[in-house]
Parts: structure tokens; C-alpha cells; sequence
């Protein structure tokens, strides 16, 4: 079970790294972000409203908590 403020610190603070979906178990997609900057800031802040709103989750399909 993963935290969900855990993942919305990541992703505000290291979201352009990928750290975020390194965090909730989607490898490729973090090498993919952090390779591209988080998607040259777009899909960082996606994945930022994405989180915050409840809508992500982890990779074995698990809520946030």
C-alpha cells in the first residue's frame, strides 16, 4: 500500500524526475519522465492533478492511502 501524500510530495517536489512513478512501481514510465523532463512539464503536472484528485494509482493497482 503506498501513501498518498508520499506520492504527491514526490511528484511536487521531484515530479520532473520521474520520481514520482518510480514510487508507485511504473519503472519505465519513471526512466521515460526523467528522461524527457517530465514530459516537458506537461506530464508532470498531470500526474500531479492525477494524484491529488485521488486518480493514480499504483502499479499492482492498489488506492492510495
Amino acid at each position: 500500500m503506498k501513501s498518498k501524500t508520499t506520492a504527491l510530495i514526490l511528484s511536487i517536489l521531484l515530479g520532473e524526475l520521474g520520481i514520482d512513478r518510480f514510487y508507485l512501481g511504473y519503472v519505465g514510465l519513471g526512466i521515460l519522465k526523467l528522461i524527457t523532463a517530465g514530459g516537458f512539464g506537461i506530464w508532470w503536472l498531470i500526474d500531479l492533478i492525477l494524484i491529488a484528485t485521488g486518480k493514480m494509482t499504483a502499479k499492482d493497482g492498489s488506492e492510495l492511502v
